[in-house]
């Protein structure tokens, strides 16, 4: 599967532009600042309708414009697919396949898988087990429906329940077991889908990490959950007078986290720049192939400034991975020309090179 055009018009600083892509590797080149990475986003957001870069959708909105229009053709299981999506101030975003409108935004994820690889992936180990649970159901919502109609019926309950811990009233003991019946049915779900993959995906990943670099070092994954300690009712009707004082719910799907080690030590604490970038980009590359194997289609590749902060070996080994026939459709962003001239000798095959200045985009000769 891959993307073959995309028009993009007031997305972000760029204003107007209409792209025909290889269905192999694709390079975006321009300083930084330039709309390299607005480019991949909009990439992605045609597959997440969302940004990558900002939650608020008005906010991609160019400057000086009144809304924003994706427009992306596809070639998928060989059969075109026209996907295109448009944001204006104070109106109902709209999102189409094919001409017709989604009842439901959640119906289009995982029709057009993307793995996105950036320099913000660091936030997943150095944040909070937010950016964790989020790497997590990004993968699984790509290829299980009902794990992603699960996490939105658990988050409306929590949300109720939360409501309820921050009024000052008495509790209604009623009211509560409703929402906690609905959260402990759907973390149980929840709770399985997530184990299953990290079951499955931990052995990949670890693969991944020791072709990058080299077996010098050992990495782990560990995930942890309050499902892990029995009915999560039995865990929300303990704390309810604790989770009251605080005003928010203190156990429950929505506090999963996942461990991240280099040897015996969390990643977070010992590993260095390179081998933080090493273990994002195994995590990520573990990913597509993870993805590819259960919704068996391949994923397209985004990869933003990956280069950075790794050495020649390590970058020499991705270039290698990447360049498999595993890997489909890829794209790259970069600064420096020789570089980027350098990993498609290495990458080899079909390649084009749109250089990028203050968001526009033209196609440059190899």
């Amino acid at each position: 599967m891959y993307i073959d055009k995309i028009s993009i018009l007031n997305y972000r600083n760029i204003a107007e532009c209409d792209l025909h892509f290889s269905p192999k590797i694709n390079c975006f080149l321009g300083q930084n600042g330039m709309g390299k990475t607005n480019l991949l986003d909009a990439i992605y957001y045609l597959s997440f309708c969302k940004s990558h870069l900002n939650p608020i959708d008005t906010q991609i909105i160019k400057h000086d414009s009144e809304f924003f229009m994706l427009q992306g053709v596809y070639q998928r299981k060989e059969v075109e697919e026209l996907i295109s999506c448009a944001v204006k101030y104070r109106t109902k975003k709209q999102f189409k396949r094919n001409k017709k409108d989604y009842e439901r935004l959640s119906d289009h994820i995982g029709v057009i898988p993307v793995v996105l690889i950036s320099p913000s992936d660091l936030e997943i180990i150095t944040n909070g087990s937010d950016e964790r649970r989020r790497f997590i159901d990004t993968v699984i919502s790509q290829y299980d429906k009902p794990y992603l109609s699960a996490l939105i019926r658990y988050n409306a309950a929590l949300q109720n329940r939360n409501a309820m811990m921050k009024k000052e009233a008495a509790l209604d003991e009623t009211m509560l077991d409703i929402y906690e019946e609905q959260m402990a049915l759907e973390a149980a779900y929840i709770y399985q889908k997530r184990a299953e993959f990290i079951a499955g995906f931990v052995p990949v990943f670890q693969q991944f990490y020791a072709e990058i670099s080299a077996g010098k070092e050992q990495v782990g994954l560990l995930y942890t959950s309050h499902s892990q300690q029995g009915d999560l009712r039995v865990l929300l009707r303990e704390c309810r007078q604790r989770d009251h004082l605080l005003g928010y719910t203190t156990r429950g799907s929505h506090k999963d986290d996942l461990t991240m080690l280099l040897g015996d030590y969390p990643m977070k604490r010992t590993g260095s720049q390179g081998q933080n970038k090493t273990y994002l980009v195994a995590l990520k590359l573990a990913q597509f192939t993870y993805l590819k194997r259960v919704s068996e289609q391949t994923p397209i590749l985004l990869l933003d400034d990956i280069f950075d902060k790794l050495d020649v070996e390590r970058v020499t080994r991705i270039v290698k991975l990447v360049s498999s026939d595993e890997f489909g459709q890829i794209f790259i962003t970069d600064t420096n020309r020789e570089h980027l001239d350098e990993i498609l000798m290495r990458l080899g095959g079909e390649a084009r090179i749109f250089e990028v200045v203050d968001g526009a985009v033209e196609m440059v000769t190899i």
